[in-house]
């Protein structure tokens, strides 16, 4: 993900609590995934509403969608997340290494907040 406004996209997509919580239950469901009616009853959100929420992921393209029977298997863009994070750090620490005291530094620095 290099394009300012995929970039873009993608960040709204998860700056939502319901779309967040999705896309980590999909992180965590692996390569595999997850159908949409099981993610709504982990996550406790009316199927509705998360298929909402998944087609926002899926327009951001953090998301990939597939059918299965008749169940529909999401599961996240592994590559698309990998070129997020790359995009938000390629210019971490000055594009030196980051120290590892930096890096607890900041860490404390998270936790005081």
């Amino acid at each position: 993900m290099k394009n300012p406004d995929d970039i873009i996209a993608a960040l709204s997509a998860l700056a939502q609590h319901h779309r967040l919580a999705a896309f980590r239950a999909l992180v965590a469901g692996g390569p595999d995934g997850l159908a949409a009616g099981d993610m709504a009853t982990r996550l406790g959100i009316p199927a509705s509403s998360l298929s909402f929420h998944l087609t926002q992921l899926e327009r951001s393209k953090l998301v990939i969608r597939r059918r299965a029977g008749r169940s529909l298997i999401y599961s996240a863009d592994f590559a698309a997340m990998t070129g997020l994070v790359d995009y938000l750090t390629e210019n971490c620490c000055g594009g030196a290494a980051c120290a590892p005291d930096a890096v607890a530094a900041s860490e404390t620095q998270r936790k005081v907040a």
